[in-house]
């Protein structure tokens, strides 16, 4: 199924449901703090697994306890598409398990 870029409405709908992720020019972009380094390299590994699922990589950022994504789709352009959203809600869902706020 190709993938198509999401429209400006579109984005900020989907943002609505997405607190902490925001539009960073062409980029959906979120950091998260974790409790410790080990945590987030934990957080960081299980990430990987998720991108290499959805076949979908995101710049990712490994602080002492800090990640940070971005993720936009580079098949169409650099734009944001619905999957990138799909990974957004997919990293949301793994963040509480690793102690990410």
């Amino acid at each position: 199924m190709p993938v198509e870029p999401l429209s400006q409405k579109e984005i900020e709908e989907r943002l609505a449901e997405l607190p902490g992720w925001s539009l960073d020019g062409d980029l959906l972009a979120r950091s998260y703090h974790l409790p410790s380094h080990f945590a987030a390299t934990a957080m960081v590994v299980h990430i990987a697994q998720v991108q290499e699922e959805l076949d979908h990589h995101s710049d990712l950022t490994l602080g002492y306890n800090t990640i940070s994504l971005t993720v936009n789709t580079h098949s169409v352009g650099g734009a944001v598409t619905e999957l990138d959203f799909k990974l957004a809600r997919r990293v949301e869902a793994l963040a509480p398990g690793h102690g990410a706020h």
